[in-house]
């Protein structure tokens, strides 16, 4: 991902961009997490997350049962005493992984310069309406079956999308639309999107008027989270043998 965003111009690109991997595996990490949701694109990032848990798992196997933390589990053919759980990747639906509403061979992403490629969780009825009236889409009407999505990406994005939001597979979206013109499907996309996606702008912006309540909730959350950081910190310390504050 770093030789994708970092394109040419490597030389500028930030340590944040290059340790991005680490930074993600740090966070998962210190809450111990057991599943994590994460995109097709993440998968790799994960990937350095378990080898890290794996790598501390075995090396301080007989210090974490020593000390009674962690819990028994099979590291390949060797069973350890691991206290960083081996985090599974949570990887499902038909709409795992949306793509751009203007060009469907890349993912959607709120760093696109065209406002028109997304759909934010802040747009109002109106504007999600608007964008998936102005997707990008091929003149042909959509198939009756899956493979027929495989060269048009565009059409393949919005069969998934609505697929997502009815909670349908593509092949029931294309029983029921197959061989219908984009000029039938959108609408009826538009509508769907708007019943599923405008109630979540108009609790948003409720929400964000009382900014008591929200530095209330941010509060909480960030004393609970860091009670947990703190302790899983304090086990590793104990663990790897370095003197407690």
């Amino acid at each position: 991902q770093f030789k994708d965003k970092a394109g040419k111009d490597r030389e500028n690109a930030s340590l944040g961009l290059l340790a991005y991997p680490s930074l993600m595996a740090a966070d998962i990490l210190v809450y111990r997490a057991t599943h994590v949701p994460v995109g097709e694109d993440q998968k790799q990032h994960l990937e350095l997350t378990r080898d890290i848990a794996q790598k501390f798992n075995n090396d301080f196997s007989a210090r974490i049962q020593a000390l009674g933390l962690g819990v028994e589990m099979q590291v390949g053919d060797e069973t350890v005493h691991g206290y960083f759980p081996i985090t599974e990747p949570v990887i499902g639906g038909p709409a795992a992984r949306i793509m751009s509403l203007r060009d469907g061979s890349k993912k959607m992403s709120k760093s696109d310069p065209s406002d028109l490629s997304r759909i934010n969780l802040t747009d109002d009825a109106d504007t999600i309406s608007k964008k998936i009236k102005k997707a990008k889409t091929d003149p042909d009407a959509l198939p009756s079956e899956v493979d027929g999505l495989a060269s048009r990406p565009e059409a393949e994005n919005l069969v998934g999308i609505y697929a997502g939001l009815a909670e349908m597979t593509k092949e029931a979206v294309l029983k029921e639309y197959g061989g219908q013109q984009f000029s039938v499907f959108k609408p009826a996309l538009a509508d769907l999107a708007v019943e599923k996606l405008a109630p979540i702008a108009g609790e948003m912006r409720r929400i964000s008027a009382d900014t008591t309540y929200v530095d209330n909730v941010l509060k909480d959350g960030g004393q609970r989270a860091g009670a947990l950081a703190e302790a899983t910190m304090r086990s590793v310390r104990d663990i790897i043998g370095l003197l407690q504050d």
